[in-house]
């Protein structure tokens, strides 16, 4: 038996073997270390690019929306505007329709002047004195009023055979014509009526209300048929 072999160190390649493969592991995670801080770097560049982004977006939107409420008012401010002028508009369109009836209504009475001033004889009707409590409530209201009850009387005279009274009463119809104001607002009352079925209701009296005209004779309540015999 050589005993050599048992006392001679034995070859350890296996051991050398691991310790290269150690050794090679420690270069590779030196390396890993020298590239961790550039990536590193990058990633620290993405989040600084990307946060200046998100600010430069943030001052977008505000100044967006500060445009936007700008331009919010400024609509706002337009709309009341062409309000206000339609306002007026409606303002200046119902004065000059009350001047037109006016001036058409001075025709007239110029007319019937000069025809009585022209003639031979004397034959004017003087406008009766009345008192100056009871004043138009609208424009013709008192002419159109007297004119009606001359059209009645005339009717009357006829009726009874009263020829004379009749002939005179209608050269006055003749010469003066009514500026259809009386009848135009009994027809608008009438009509207010006909639309609530001739029922003095809530609406009915808001609106008579607004108009200044009373449904009630003390404590009792109206007809549509009275009030607008009442008024007009």
């Amino acid at each position: 038996m050589n005993f050599e072999e048992f006392i001679r160190p034995k070859e350890e390649p296996e051991l050398k073997e691991e310790t290269m493969e150690e050794g090679e592991f420690a270069e590779e995670t030196q390396e890993e270390a020298e590239s961790e801080p550039g990536e590193l770097d990058v990633q620290k560049a993405v989040v600084e690019s990307l946060a200046a982004d998100k600010a430069a977006q943030d001052e977008e939107i505000n100044r967006l929306k500060a445009d936007n409420a700008r331009l919010r008012m400024r609509l706002e401010e337009n709309i009341k505007l062409i309000a206000d002028l339609e306002g007026q508009k409606a303002q200046t369109d119902f004065l000059k329709s009350q001047i037109a009836e006016m001036k058409t209504a001075l025709e007239k009475v110029g007319d019937v002047l000069a025809r009585n001033t022209e003639g031979t004889l004397s034959n004017q009707i003087a406008l009766l004195e009345r008192n100056v409590e009871c004043d138009d409530r609208f424009p013709g209201e008192t002419h159109d009023h007297v004119l009606e009850v001359l059209r009645e009387a005339r009717d009357r005279a006829e009726a009874e055979g009263r020829t004379r009274r009749a002939q005179l009463l209608e050269g006055i119809l003749v010469a003066n014509e009514p500026n259809g104001t009386l009848a135009k607002k009994r027809a608008e009352l009438e009509k207010l009526f006909s639309a609530n079925a001739n029922v003095v209701s809530g609406v009915v009296i808001a609106e008579l209300q607004k108009l200044g005209i009373s449904h009630k004779r003390g404590e009792e309540y109206l007809l549509p048929s009275e009030i607008v015999k009442r008024t007009y």
